[in-house]
């Protein structure tokens, strides 16, 4: 993620207990967090009594935080973090500090004030994340930092806007969605507009729009030329035409019906225009996918990278290796450069403009918002990309996963999962978990 994740952090304590050694800890608590790749909103004084702590709250409701971070210096009553819960309805995390066993005063008391707000709040609903250890433990850092990356995932789902182009075709149980579900669950904003309404507009757009784009292409295809030139700059204008729709309305994500009404009553792919959508960092899922789009968006914010929002078509169990391919949109940063990048043409209905490549080695991280038995729940597995030449005809790639080939097949068909995961490279599965907890959607770990 490019923006800094804003933190709020509220300090509470007791002066019943080691006013001092409570300072002390909550200075090193602060230099840690001043050390965090974060924006801290508040400031490094210990609340004693509610009227102090509430006084302190309306700036911090002002900031627009991702995550609410309340230290529990030393043991407190229940009463104030509950009426802070309440009061904010966005993530909040508790941390609480261990101390020497000495023998004699219990100096802190700390995680027994995190233990009883915890049980108040779950009375009442209400899920904090929590966080033990001393500011010098790099672990707790780390937990905090992907902690704070995840919350602010979790609020651009709220603030995202997401298009749906046309149905998705007819069978794709695999690519509907319940729209009440999306903006309860995630927060996210649908807007929908007929496929053959959407090709008029493309239809109605000048044949320049497609000069930029194809420039671009030139530049990434050196047989861009030997392609239908109609049928090219036809699918330049779909480009065109989604990425001004994101840009004027706002889009974080566009699912679009590519087929066959842009085969039928245009006369192009659609496929290339998503590849382009998707290097500009708007994912676009065919087959009217919503949620391909939302994986894609999750795993785009917690790497920073493009994802491709792939189909898993060929399992080998004796090479222990699988196949991730779609038509032509992987993202161009994905290629393989040491094979051919290069314009082509679908595969079945014989019109271009496709990417054609393979994928490049390296690790990768698998995702699906998945409505498999009738739940939702995040799917996450992990593997290798290996240097392979291209397996079928678009953007493909050979990889090895976590497990073995065929038990990651058999574990997919089992959960009822879609045929559609997102595909990004690194290891974010960590940072994906978090999000997941916030979001209170169970993680179904295939590998």
């Amino acid at each position: 993620m490019t923006n800094k994740a804003k933190v709020g952090v509220l300090a509470l304590g007791r002066n019943t207990f080691d006013v001092p050694y409570a300072q002390e800890m909550l200075v090193q608590a602060w230099q840690a967090l001043n050390g965090m790749d974060i924006e801290l909103v508040g400031e490094p004084v210990l609340q004693f009594d509610a009227a102090s702590a509430l006084q302190a709250l309306p700036a911090l409701k002002q900031a627009d935080l991702d995550l609410l971070l309340i230290l529990q210096v030393t043991f407190t009553d229940a009463s104030l973090t509950i009426e802070v819960a309440r009061d904010f309805p966005l993530p909040t995390a508790m941390w609480s500090f261990p101390e020497a066993r000495t023998g004699g005063r219990l100096r802190l008391n700390s995680f027994c004030g995190v233990n009883l707000a915890c049980h108040a709040l779950s009375r009442e609903a209400i899920k904090v994340q929590t966080l033990h250890g001393l500011p010098s433990d790099s672990r707790l850092i780390n937990e905090l930092q992907q902690l704070a990356q995840a919350a602010a995932i979790v609020k651009r789902f709220k603030q995202a806007k997401v298009m749906v182009i046309g149905e998705h075709p007819l069978g794709f149980e695999a690519c509907n969605y319940n729209q009440q579900q999306l903006k309860r669950h995630f927060g996210v904003e649908v807007a929908r507009q007929p496929v053959l309404e959407f090709i008029d507009e493309v239809k109605a757009l000048p044949d320049s729009v497609a000069d930029a784009p194809y420039a671009r292409r030139a530049k990434d295809f050196p047989n861009l030329a030997e392609m239908d030139q109609s049928a090219t700059r036809k699918t330049l204008k779909v480009y065109s035409a989604l990425r001004e729709k994101a840009q004027r309305e706002g889009y974080t994500g566009i699912a679009v019906r590519c087929w066959p009404d842009f085969f039928t009553d245009y006369g192009c792919a659609a496929c290339g225009a998503l590849a382009l959508m998707n290097e500009d960092k708007v994912p676009c899922g065919c087959e009217a996918d919503m949620f391909g789009v939302l994986s894609s968006l999750m795993v785009q914010w917690a790497s920073g990278n493009a994802a491709f929002n792939t189909d898993l078509v060929d399992i080998d169990p004796q090479d222990n290796s699988v196949v991730f391919w779609h038509c032509g949109q992987a993202p161009i940063d994905m290629a393989d450069r040491d094979g051919p990048v290069q314009a082509t043409i679908h595969s079945n209905r014989k019109l271009p403009l496709l990417s054609e490549f393979a994928l490049k080695p390296g690790r990768i991280t698998l995702c699906r918002i998945t409505q498999g038995e009738g739940k939702l729940r995040l799917m996450l597995a992990g593997g290798e990309m290996i240097k392979a030449p291209l397996a079928f005809s678009g953007t493909a790639g050979t990889a090895r996963l976590d497990v073995d080939a065929d038990t990651y097949r058999q574990r997919l068909i089992a959960a009822g999962m879609e045929h559609h995961t997102s595909l990004v490279y690194g290891e974010h599965r960590p940072l994906l978990r978090k999000v997941a907890d916030l979001l209170g959607l169970e993680v179904l770990e295939l590998t």
